[in-house]
Parts: C-alpha cells; sequence; structure tokens
C-alpha cells in the first residue's frame, strides 16, 4: 500500500470513528499512519546522510530520524523494516560520529533482523559495514570474510553498484595481506561495473584507491 492510500484509509476511518459511531476504528487509522511516519522517518534520514557524505557537516536530526523509525516499526513488528533503521542508526554512528563501539551493536541487529526478514539488501549492508568494523580493529581474515558475503548478496541481487563499491573495501584488504595483484584485479573489476552503471561516485572511490595504494589506472 503506497503512502497516499494509508493516508486515504485513515481519513476513511476518520469518517467511520466520526459519523459511524466506530470508534474501534482508530486503532487502524493509527497503524496506518504509523506506517507512514516510519517510511517519511527513515527516508528522511537517508537523505539527511547522503546530504553529510557530500558536505560533511552533520545533523543530529539524522539519529533521531533513523531512531524514530526503528521505534514506529518495531511497535508495527515490521522485522524488515526495523532492521533496515536500525543499519542506518549504526551507519549514522559510524559514519558520522566515528563511533564504531556503538555502531556495531546496531549493525549486528539489523544483521539478524535482516536475516529474519529474508531481507538480503539490507543484510549486506550490515556485513559490509561490520566488515568495516573488523578492519579498523585490524581483523583482517574477519574483514574480508564479511565483504565477501556482501558482495555475494549484492551479486545475487544485480547491484552492480554496490558490488563494485564491495571490491574496493576488498582491494584494501588485498594490499594489506600483500596480495597487490588481487587487489589490482579487484579495482579493474570495479572500474567495469561502476562504468557500466554510471557509477561516477564509485568511479571516484576507485581512483582514491589507486592512488592510496599507489596502483597504477587500468591500461585502456
Amino acid at each position: 500500500m503506497t503512502a497516499d492510500e494509508r493516508i486515504g484509509q485513515a481519513q476513511l476511518l476518520y469518517e467511520r470513528t466520526v459519523f459511524g459511531g466506530d470508534s474501534g476504528a482508530l486503532v487502524s487509522a493509527d497503524r496506518s499512519l504509523d506506517e507512514v511516519e516510519a517510511d517519511l522517518a527513515l527516508a528522511r534520514g537517508q537523505v539527511i546522510h547522503a546530504r553529510f557524505l557530500d558536505e560533511r557537516v552533520a545533523n543530529a536530526r539524522e539519529l533521531e530520524l533513523f531512531e524514530r523509525a526503528a521505534e514506529l516499526y518495531g511497535r508495527l513488528g515490521d522485522v524488515r523494516g526495523e532492521g533496515e533503521a536500525a543499519f542506518w542508526v549504526g551507519a549514522f554512528h559510524q559514519v558520522v560520529r566515528d563511533d564504531a563501539d556503538t555502531a556495531v551493536p546496531s549493525f549486528e541487529r539489523a544483521l539478524d533482523l535482516a536475516t529474519r526478514a529474508g531481507d538480503r539488501l539490507t543484510k549486506s549492508y550490515a556485513l559490509r559495514h561490520l566488515g568495516f568494523a573488523d578492519h579498523m580493529l585490524g581483523r583482517l581474515d574477519e574483514a574480508r570474510a564479511r565483504f565477501e558475503e556482501s558482495t555475494r548478496l549484492r551479486r545475487e541481487l544485480g547491484f552492480l553498484p554496490g558490488v563494485a563499491a564491495n571490491l574496493i573495501g576488498l582491494a584494501h584488504l588485498a594490499a594489506q595481506q600483500d596480495r597487490r595483484d588481487d587487489a589490482a584485479a579487484l579495482l579493474a573489476e570495479a572500474t567495469e561495473l561502476a562504468e557500466s552503471t554510471d557509477s561516477h561516485g564509485v568511479l571516484r572511490w576507485v581512483a582514491q584507491a589507486r592512488e592510496e595504494l599507489s596502483l597504477p589506472s587500468r591500461s585502456r
């Protein structure tokens, strides 16, 4: 059901209550509006997060929105939605506040909820960011396993820009493990996938990775 349909349903339930005397209809009206509010809070928080990535200016409202979405989805019994919101709570702490200790429990909860809901996309995001946390702690084998599982899920889903982004992370791990040929091959594949999907932001990340790892640009 779309947001417009849910709002329309709530309006009909209002009329049923006021004109029809059915006060029990208000429970359904509240649920419909909670569903709309949860979806809107999640989407608005994501927009604020994207703006942070572009401008590097934090906005505390981002966390408020993600936490509100998680609360509402939990109240509604929407396991998939709650898992997605839990991931974004973790992303705020890890990416915006550079606080992995606070972020990891949210990622672990997101992974659990996404697994229960069969939400492979959110599962791939949670695994990716748990991989970042392992990487920062020097747990390179664990990080590699997380990234590889995330990448496998993204390939299954056809989420090619996400695959390319993960290959960059795997390239950094390969370089740290003295597998420079693997790192170069991973970045070459990331470049091909990013170019084929017009993922110009990912292409910039590939260029940065080549510079950081002192790897040559792909020959043409």
